[in-house]
């Protein structure tokens, strides 16, 4: 592999850059010049996407990354199933891209069972299940998974981002009060929008924030849902569960607990953020997951007391409208559960190597911001070219490594978000951040000669 930027490389590179500052210079930005609407130029054209303000983004976008040789990093062709070095874009590269968390996307016994629920069952449930009925499978993961969270019940949709979208537009409307931190995740932002409910973002962790403002309103409102996550993808950090569950009791208020990246990865059991922290489940009255991460499959549930499971099972719109979890997806994640409780070494590995990736990236000199340690790690780059930058780089070098930019991130938390499982290794995780670092710095010097090379343009 690589070691470093090609001479040839690094010197066409540079003149892409120079021929992007020229852009710059001459029109004010890297992309199309021609800001006539089509709507002036054409006549009103409601039927031509391209028109729209998001389609001109994204164009000027693509036209920026490869006026300056960047590769698309995103939409890359894995080869292969998902493992510590899959086959990407044609070559094998250490990964950290994927919520593999525990290695069980691939497991013999996952597979095994998806493979026979194929064959009794076929590939699809055809139809919803409140009108085409269930399979064995739905019911005994939705039990197993409530047993996991020591609630009286669970349920099953087929898509992770529209179980918290269902399930918050169906609990709440305009007369409650929904308040979610700001790194929640935008299916539960949607969610909210869905309820019509009223909508307050509080600052990260920020509880004594939630407190007053609580103290302030919550006579306005009939409900009130509190919504965090356990395990927060962009940053890598838990929120502190006991002090949230004092708020939401003293202010009669529901607690919603996302535990897309935390199940399977926090607690010395892999039971999540309650295990992690010592705190009884039953304290919280949402369990939200995934089935895409740990679990090795596809869709969300939902656990929690009965009645709360009754009225998502007969209201939501998400799940009384939409077909049944399929019965092979089913079947994997219900093996995935198993096979997790039954080996919590894999867990005690995944948990050691986020502790070797964090205390190795922080000795490097590397922003990890506010992580944990556990499965999610990101080193904050800046600038969003900048981040799109390295990850190009550390591609070229072997390693896989997705970067985060605005605006799912503000412009100067732009990173890279490293993804740990149970089966990577010492040695690929010290190559990474070693890896990491090296990039990093041919970027700074590329940045540094296309400044230099911006005064001699500009005569500064």
């Amino acid at each position: 592999m690589t070691t470093q930027a090609e001479p040839e490389d690094r010197a066409a590179l540079i003149g892409r850059l120079r021929a992007a500052h020229r852009m710059r210079a001459g029109s004010g930005t890297i992309g199309p010049t021609d800001r006539t609407s089509p709507r002036q130029a054409t006549g009103p054209k409601a039927f031509d996407f391209a028109s729209l303000p998001r389609a001109k983004t994204l164009s000027m976008q693509h036209a920026a990354m490869e006026t300056v040789g960047l590769s698309n990093p995103f939409f890359r062709v894995h080869d292969g199933a998902p493992g510590p070095e899959p086959v990407i874009s044609g070559a094998p590269r250490i990964s950290f891209s994927s919520y593999n968390y525990l290695g069980l996307n691939g497991h013999p016994k996952v597979a095994a069972a998806a493979k026979d629920a194929i064959d009794r069952y076929g590939v699809s449930a055809m139809a919803s299940r409140v009108v085409g009925g269930e399979r064995p499978y739905h019911r005994a993961l939705e039990e197993r998974l409530a047993a996991h969270y020591g609630t009286e019940d669970a349920v099953v949709m087929v898509s992770g981002h529209a179980t918290n979208v269902t399930t918050v537009g169906t609990l709440l409307d305009q007369d409650d009060l929904i308040l979610m931190d700001q790194l929640s995740h935008n299916s539960i932002a949607e969610g909210a929008k869905l309820s019509r409910a009223h909508r307050l973002v509080f600052p990260h962790n920020d509880y004594d924030w939630l407190e007053e403002r609580l103290t302030q309103i919550r006579g306005r409102h009939r409900h009130v849902l509190i919504a965090v996550e356990g395990l927060y993808s962009m940053d890598g950090d838990s929120p502190d569960l006991a002090r949230l569950i004092e708020i939401k009791r003293r202010h009669d208020a529901w607690l919603m607990v996302d535990e897309a990246h935390g199940m399977g990865v926090l607690g010395p059991t892999g039971r999540g953020v309650a295990e992690a922290q010592g705190i009884d489940p039953q304290s919280v009255e949402i369990w939200m997951g995934t089935l895409s991460k740990t679990l090795a499959g596809c869709g969300g549930y939902i656990s929690g007391s009965r009645a709360l499971i009754d009225i998502l099972k007969f209201s939501a719109p998400g799940f009384v409208f939409s077909v049944g979890i399929s019965a092979p997806v089913a079947a994997a994640a219900l093996a995935a559960l198993e096979v997790m409780e039954a080996e919590p070494e894999r867990v005690e590995r995944l948990q050691a190597n986020g502790r070797r990736l964090l205390a190795s990236a922080r000795e490097a000199g590397l922003d990890t911001g506010l992580s944990q340690g556990s499965a999610v790690t990101p080193a904050i780059i800046g600038d969003s070219i900048k981040a799109i930058a390295v990850s190009h780089f550390l591609l070229q070098k072997g390693v896989s490594v997705l970067p985060i930019t605005h605006p799912a991130v503000p412009e100067r938390q732009a990173r890279l978000r490293f993804f740990l499982t149970s089966e990577h290794n010492a040695a690929q995780i010290d190559e990474a951040v070693g890896r990491t670092v090296e990039s990093c710095g041919e970027v700074d010097r590329l940045v540094a000669e296309l400044t230099g090379q911006q005064a001699d343009l500009t005569g500064t």
